[in-house]
């Protein structure tokens, strides 16, 4: 899983046409997420971690050895890690960056956002 944190084409020096802006015909306003790129990848991901935690249900109904189901637990847990961590990226590479770009008090937001969000992450 650690492919997720790799770099996608289009990302780099070089801003994608439309990150950060509305998407096209959304009519919504609200700005494309970073995940747009990658979002089937993250969901494709979600539900084989889905699919691990009702294996997991299944292990403790079952009566399966403790330390067996604390290792799958483990498992899930490492799975969505580097979901987040794979997002984060994705909006440090996208939103944060077109933040800046766009001005200094955007830029310092969307940094406010992202430590709030990496400490809300370590008190895990």
């Amino acid at each position: 899983m650690t492919a997720l944190t790799a770099a996608r084409p289009g990302q780099g020096a070089a801003p994608r046409a439309g990150a950060g802006g509305p998407p096209a015909g959304a009519g919504d306003g609200r700005p494309r997420r970073g995940y747009a790129s990658g979002k089937a990848d993250y969901l494709s991901r979600l539900r084989k971690i889905e699919g691990q935690v009702r294996g997991l249900q299944k292990m403790v109904d079952a009566g399966t050895y403790c330390p067996d189901v604390v290792i799958q637990v483990a498992s899930v847990t490492r799975a969505l890690q580097e979901v987040s961590v794979g997002l984060l990226t994705d909006h440090l590479h996208s939103c944060m960056v077109n933040a800046a770009r766009a001005s200094e008090d955007d830029g310092q937001a969307s940094l406010g956002e992202v430590a709030a969000t990496i400490r809300q992450v370590i008190r895990l």
